[in-house]
């Protein structure tokens, strides 16, 4: 008797890890033409792919501790919605993505009944908190991670990582049509563009988005014109969109996953919040400004638990500060809209930063196989119960 299909089971807990999540479904079912079987939780872009959610992924979406504390109870019950699932339905394997503070102890459980386990996207306690890693080789079978220094991190814990690239390199994000996006919205062909990404997350979005408008507003007085795009999700558009309503400068809400590619070539700088939106606007060569906040009792943890220099991901790939960071205190207005005007007025602080953001990608895993690719395959090698060499 032939071999039944895979089942993979999915679990991812933002936007991020959602549109991770279906690019290594769709790589998956590449391999195997189409002779697997899905089940888990996702967003949209898993939906897209045929995953019929267990609860909605949005459940999960928290950041801080002082965001997560109040929902504590319904995380402790999708948890154990979660874990139930997965000795009902048995799956070859299950594969939790990013969100670690879910997706660990989810993974930690199921490990139990036997199932094999694997995290994609390693969990970043290489900044935080280094002493846990000896755990999480007791959590996961098996970790894939997007940033080429994290297993010779990992492999001192004896923690299986391999490095199977990261997922921005095949967005297409470097590939978009500046001039034609300006046509298509009206944009003066030489007026100033300044994209700003506030996060995927509605906590984010909530605390980022005044302070970043305000900015836009200071910019706005020294730089008549100023057109401000803002690429947003279905979990956070609506609150863009009224935030955007009470700006003095014009704002163009963007949607459209090949419309973001387009609002990157067209503009002349950013403003992000420190995250993966820093490494797409690197890939586009967008030179720009990172910014973040969290409550207050985050950030006092996070100080004392901090060990590396920088926030910004493109900084931590460069192994220096390749853009400005602007974190809790220095999240203000006047200091980021100084920022971006240096950017807009100066040339040559903009190519010094385009080759720094260059040098960050090159280390990312561009190439062949694409990054969703190498990482189906350790999947399917993890149902195999085998390794491949490329993951």
């Amino acid at each position: 008797m032939a071999n039944p299909p895979p089942h993979v089971f999915v679990l991812a807990g933002e936007v991020s890890g959602d549109n991770l999540g279906a690019r290594l479904m769709a790589a998956v079912e590449r391999r195997t033409g189409g002779g697997v079987r899905f089940s888990g939780i996702g967003g949209p872009a898993m939906s897209a792919r045929g995953l019929d959610s267990l609860f909605p992924m949005d459940d999960l979406a928290l950041v801080g501790l002082a965001e997560v504390v109040p929902h504590l109870p319904r995380l402790v019950r999708r948890l154990r919605e979660t874990v139930a699932a997965v000795a009902r339905l048995r799956p070859s394997v299950v594969v939790t993505i990013d969100s670690p503070g879910f997706s660990l102890r989810v993974a930690e459980r199921v490990r139990r009944l036997g199932v094999p386990t694997v995290q994609y996207v390693a969990p970043q306690i290489w900044a935080w908190n280094p002493e846990r890693g000896g755990r999480l080789a007791s959590q996961v079978d098996r970790v894939l991670a997007l940033l080429p220094f994290e297993p010779e991190f990992f492999s001192r814990f004896g923690v299986a990582c391999a490095f199977v690239g990261h997922p921005v390199v095949e967005s297409g994000l470097d590939g978009g049509d500046g001039p034609a996006f300006r046509r298509r919205h009206g944009i003066d062909g030489r007026g100033p563009v300044v994209a700003v990404m506030p996060g995927s997350r509605t906590t984010e979005v909530r605390r980022l988005l005044p302070t970043f408008g305000r900015a836009m507003e200071r910019l706005r007085d020294s730089h008549p014109g100023l057109v401000v795009v803002v690429p947003t999700v279905a979990a956070t558009a609506a609150a863009v969109a009224d935030a955007a309503r009470r700006w003095s400068c014009r704002a163009v809400l963007v949607d459209d996953a090949g419309e973001k590619a387009d609002a990157f070539a067209a503009s002349d700088a950013a403003l992000a919040k420190s995250g993966t939106s820093t490494l797409e606007l690197a890939l586009a060569g967008v030179p720009m400004a990172v910014a973040y906040r969290v409550g207050a009792v985050t950030a006092l943890l996070a100080r004392r638990l901090m060990s590396v220099d920088n926030a910004a991901l493109v900084n931590l790939l460069a192994g220096r500060e390749v853009v400005p960071e602007f974190l809790q205190e220095d999240c203000r207005p006047d200091r980021l809209a100084g920022e971006l005007g240096r950017l807009l007025d100066d040339e040559a602080t903009r190519s010094r930063q385009r080759a720094g953001l260059a040098e960050a990608v090159a280390a990312l895993g561009a190439g062949t196989p694409a990054p969703s690719e190498r990482a189906a395959a350790a999947v399917l090698d993890a149902v195999a119960g085998t390794r491949s060499p490329d993951a």
